[in-house]
């Protein structure tokens, strides 16, 4: 049992509010905006962070069970989508509203793979696009290369058919670091090297074979070759320094010489004697002749190894040479002409043995024309290995063909791959997104799976509903099921609004009569056999006056006669109900019950105990407000109102409209009240909340004046006492 409620800095519990109770019924009246709702709230769900300044003390094990509107919210489920289609069950309720959200958010996440997969076709449609571009492109190797008698079409075998495979092809291929060196002209040549119909092995060159090259180097070539200086005319030779021009007139001489004297074949005067002829012979002696015969021999050795040297023609046959035509005969040519040269050099010594000549060292160039007949054999070597390896050779050839493709094609290739990389990346995100979709879809479709599994049945709680509503007198309507722990209200009229919205009197009925069924301890998800202590707000607020009576009597006879029940707190706004709801029996009362009275000013909500003889009706409880000046000026207001309207055209009977017309109440300061309180002028009317001042003083006076001016001044008084 709940000894002590201690309600304090919420809503309009400005400060500490606080109700004691040794009973078992507890009945708390109070008009609307008094806090009864709070008080509700607060015992419904305690831990709300709001209620922190707010405490309850006694009940121990027992449940507490409270019907208010968030009762009614947590329980009472109504479908969206279809109208008068409704779960009881708090659990139920749960259930389809986890069901609905799941529902919602499967919706969204199909809605954003949907998106997604929007993106990704977007992406791939573009990436397949960019490829297609590519690979036209790069189809030309196909159409320059394939077709005809074009040598390297083998080069393309198995990739003539589909623009694609070529394509994936020059991709699979690395790009050199550095332009290949070959070119596409020199790789048909080597394939018609070997496969034309030319196609031949070549003999090696022969080596230029020159051994006489010290020759050039003879120390005779830097000798003056004289004649015998011990000769009697060796003096004058060598004096006129033109021994090679004597040798040489010598030979002109006769073999015998006439005693008058030959001619000099130089001046042609008989000056040449036999003694002088015999001195010019011994000047020449045996040493010039040998020097000179050697030199000789020297230059027929050099011209014998000249001749041995092969002919020009037998290289330039040659198609290795051919290609190297200006190198070989620039080298070729210069070693014979060389040579040929120093010929002539030789030839001048011999003619003027006394001259000193220089013959030109042909060592180097038969070395470095040598070098290169050696790299044309390499280049024949190879040719002739390529042509005995003919297999290997158009591989290798096949593989230098697509590294100058895939060089030649790189833009191509390289653009693709990098925008192949930025879409597949976007792709991969899309992926990752649409993974972590599909995953919180699966966990989604688990929920609703899962909360399906956790409603409950409440058939015999609706039978006990529907028996309820025929105990309250109400036989338009009856609850019957909709399909798995849904239901519809079944009007016993035919109607073809079947699934019209429920009123909220109809909601509040089935609410109520379910939440007895909760009391009586049915169909709970964890029914235990604790004692309940039930909190009743305003079950009557939708109500028609027809019902209010039933209901009364319903919670008389059933909620206090529970036998778990421990204790019952039931608020109220209307007197009428209230007064119904106490025990008329005094001894019964002042042992079970306890009455309070809840009011509401500026200084927030208040609470009084009520005893039996201060119940009055709802017009004394209107008096009762008004003569307290700290009310809220809005209720002070709407409470004349209601008085007035009450007395003047419940009870008495008379036009209200001419009361107005009183010339007391034509004053400025009375306009405010009698705008707002005459009802014939609602439509000129203004909200109290929307007045700067609400003047009590002048609001009391011209209410007083009212009764005063009509002739109940008596009436006025005594109320207002």
């Amino acid at each position: 049992m709940i000894n002590k409620i201690t309600m304090n800095k919420v809503a309009s519990y400005k400060n500490s509010v606080i109700i004691e109770t040794d009973k078992k019924v507890n009945l708390i009246y109070g008009l609307n905006g008094t806090g009864k709702s709070t008080l509700s709230d607060f015992l419904y769900n305690p831990s709300d962070p709001r209620f922190s300044n707010c405490s309850t003390e006694g009940h121990n094990s027992e449940d507490i069970l409270v019907y208010n509107q968030q009762f009614i919210r947590d329980y009472f489920y109504e479908s969206e989508n279809l109208k008068g289609i409704f779960t009881l069950s708090k659990e139920n309720k749960v259930a389809e509203e986890k069901v609905k959200a799941a529902e919602k958010e499967i919706e969204g996440l199909e809605s954003k793979k949907t998106i997604k997969n929007e993106e990704k076709t977007k992406q791939e449609t573009e990436l397949d696009d960019k490829k297609k571009n590519s690979e036209n492109r790069v189809w030309e190797i196909k159409t320059k290369y394939a077709g005809g008698d074009r040598v390297l079409e083998y080069c393309l075998e198995n990739l003539k058919g589909q623009k694609e495979k070529l394509f994936n092809h020059i991709l699979s291929i690395e790009k050199l670091e550095e332009k290949p060196l070959d070119t596409v002209e020199q790789l048909k040549k080597e394939v018609e090297a070997v496969q034309g119909s030319n196609a031949q092995k070549y003999a090696l060159l022969p080596k230029i074979e020159f051994s006489e090259n010290g020759i050039e180097t003879s120390e005779l070539f830097q000798k003056q070759i004289v004649g015998n200086e011990n000769s009697t005319i060796a003096e004058l030779i060598k004096e006129l320094g033109n021994s090679d021009w004597v040798k040489k007139g010598l030979g002109f001489l006769s073999e015998t010489i006439s005693p008058d004297g030959d001619a000099c074949p130089f001046c042609q005067q008989k000056t040449i004697t036999s003694e002088l002829k015999e001195k010019i012979e011994s000047f020449f002696d045996e040493s010039y002749e040998k020097d000179l015969n050697d030199i000789k021999e020297l230059k027929n050795n050099y011209e014998d190894e000249i001749n041995r040297i092969n002919q020009k023609e037998v290289y330039v046959v040659n198609p290795f040479i051919s290609e190297n035509e200006d190198k070989f005969d620039n080298l070729f040519d210069g070693l014979i002409t060389t040579l040929k040269r120093n010929i002539h050099l030789i030839d001048d010594k011999i003619n003027a043995p006394s001259k000193i000549i220089a013959l030109t060292d042909s060592s180097e160039m038969v070395d470095v024309l040598n070098n290169f007949i050696t790299d044309i054999n390499i280049s024949i070597t190879d040719h002739n290995d390529k042509i005995d390896n003919k297999e290997t050779t158009l591989s290798n050839i096949k593989n230098k063909f697509w590294s100058i493709m895939r060089w030649d094609y790189d833009q191509t290739v390289s653009v693709y791959l990098k925008e192949k990389s930025s879409i597949e990346k976007n792709i991969k995100s899309i992926d990752d997104e649409l993974e972590n979709i599909d995953q919180k879809l699966l966990e989604q479709r688990k929920v609703a799976v899962e909360e399906q599994k956790k409603t409950i049945n409440i058939e015999e709680a609706i039978g006990n509903i529907n028996s309820g509503l025929t105990e309250l007198g109400i036989d338009g309507f009856k609850i019957e099921k909709y399909k798995d722990e849904l239901y519809q209200i079944k009007r016993s009229e035919e109607c073809s609004e079947t699934f019209k919205t429920l009123s909220e009197g109809e909601k509040m009925i089935i609410s109520f009569l379910y939440f007895r069924e909760l009391c009586k301890g049915k169909k709970s998800a964890s029914s235990q056999a604790n004692k309940k202590i039930i909190i009743i707000d305003d079950p009557i607020s939708s109500l028609s006056h027809v019902y209010i009576f039933n209901v009364g009597q319903m919670i008389k006879n059933e909620f206090l006669n529970f036998s778990n029940v421990e204790q019952l707190f039931l608020l109220t706004h209307s007197l009428y109900f209230f007064y119904e709801m106490t025990d008329t029996n005094h001894e019964r009362r002042k042992e079970n019950q306890k009455l309070f009275r809840l009011l509401k000013n500026s200084t927030g909500t208040q609470l009084a105990d009520l005893k039996y003889e201060e119940i009055q009706n709802d017009y004394h409880s209107y008096w009762y407000i008004i003569k307290d000046a700290q009310q809220p000026p809005a209720l002070i207001a709407n409470c004349m109102r209601n008085i007035i309207e009450y007395f003047f055209n419940f009870i008495e009977r008379r036009d209200l409209n001419n009361v107005f017309q009183k010339p007391e109440l034509q004053a400025t300061r009375f306009q405010a009240f009698c705008r707002y309180v005459n009802r014939e002028s609602h439509s000129l009317g203004q909200n109290i909340f929307d007045f700067k001042e609400f003047n009590y003083d002048d609001f009391k006076e011209a209410f007083g004046l009212v009764f005063i001016q009509s002739g109940y001044e008596e009436h006025y008084k005594k109320m207002m006492k």
